[in-house]
């Protein structure tokens, strides 16, 4: 079966991959109509915060925030259906922050699901973020390994929105963050999953200084020897009205510093757009990125403006030819 989104769009995929990089590079939009709409998905699409992976059976896993870590699966990445929670009981060092969690991040090395996820309440900075394993990746096969990282009401950064990265030389890097002063990232230690005791530097990789404080959601690759950061911007969760939006910067070493194509550092309020609302796609955020066999995906949450603003789930291509991810 396909796995490929059926959508209208898909046509310009390969008109795309012969475009000249400098002529795809004014094609990143600027206007709200330039952008796509999400690929065809069909099912049990409410979700928000979606992190997809695809096991070696070549079936899709996704979770994401909604009663807890919710679970869908698809053979296709057209059809997706409901499943469990990733915790058939809760971890009691939960009750500590809150009752649920959020914005989980799956991945899989070593042999293992990995699940970073995060456990706080609404607008506070009273956090946690927690770690999980699995040999299968399916609901109620989780494993706690307890906290990773933990902010304060004193804190000046929020430990919540997890995304785990592994580098070229085999390094694992955590980025985080919402609001306050930013996104952060910390280094990781493979064999644990916790924070490496010989670098407890918490660096700071996207911020804004100035006017509103929202940005959130990291989500870092490495294309074309450049690092990126992919970040949710604005409001999110409330429903027509979220301004939500994605944006990117790029970077040389991991830990930053990541700057826009206007050449803006991401920590002065820098962010080159990848999505935004346009047309009955209000508010696209909350994204995670995939690479599958048809190349890169952006997998995020919008509201549809066509059903009362319900979140639902959008999936599409990337194309990398101008050295700035395009959404097709």
């Amino acid at each position: 079966m396909s796995r490929t989104p059926r959508t209208p769009r898909t046509p310009r995929r390969a008109a795309l991959l012969a475009v000249p990089a400098a002529v795809l590079l004014a094609l990143i939009p600027s206007t709200a109509s330039a952008y796509p709409n999400p690929g065809r998905v069909t099912g049990d699409v409410v979700v928000h915060d979606p992190t997809m992976i695809r096991s070696s059976a070549g079936r899709y896993l996704l979770y994401g925030t909604g009663s807890g870590l919710g679970y869908k699966s698809s053979t296709d990445r057209i059809a997706f259906t409901n499943g469990g929670d990733a915790f058939g009981t809760k971890p009691s060092w939960w009750s500590a922050y809150a009752t649920e969690a959020w914005a989980p991040d799956i991945s899989y090395h070593g042999g293992k699901y990995l699940m970073y996820y995060a456990v706080s309440t609404f607008g506070s900075n009273k956090s946690a973020i927690g770690l999980a394993t699995s040999s299968t990746g399916l609901p109620g096969s989780w494993s706690d390994q307890g906290t990773v990282y933990t902010s304060t009401t004193s804190s000046d950064y929020n430990a919540i929105d997890p995304n785990l990265f592994v580098d070229d030389d085999g390094k694992w890097w955590l980025s985080f963050g919402s609001w306050w002063t930013g996104i952060k990232m910390i280094q990781i230690n493979p064999a644990t999953g916790k924070q490496l005791s010989s670098n407890t530097t918490r660096y700071s990789i996207a911020s804004r200084p100035t006017g509103t404080k929202a940005v959130e959601a990291p989500y870092v690759v490495k294309r074309n020897g450049y690092y990126y950061l992919f970040a949710s911007y604005d409001t999110c969760c409330a429903g027509t009205s979220s301004t939500y939006k994605v944006k990117v910067g790029r970077a040389t070493g991991v830990t930053g510093p990541y700057y826009d194509k206007n050449g803006v550092a991401m920590t002065n309020n820098g962010g080159t757009p990848v999505l935004e609302t346009h047309g009955s796609v209000i508010g696209p955020g909350g994204q995670s990125i995939m690479n599958d066999s048809d190349g890169d995906l952006i997998v995020y949450h919008y509201y549809d403006g066509n059903d009362n603003g319900t979140p639902k789930l959008g999936i599409n291509l990337l194309n990398w030819s101008s050295g700035w991810p395009v959404a097709y």
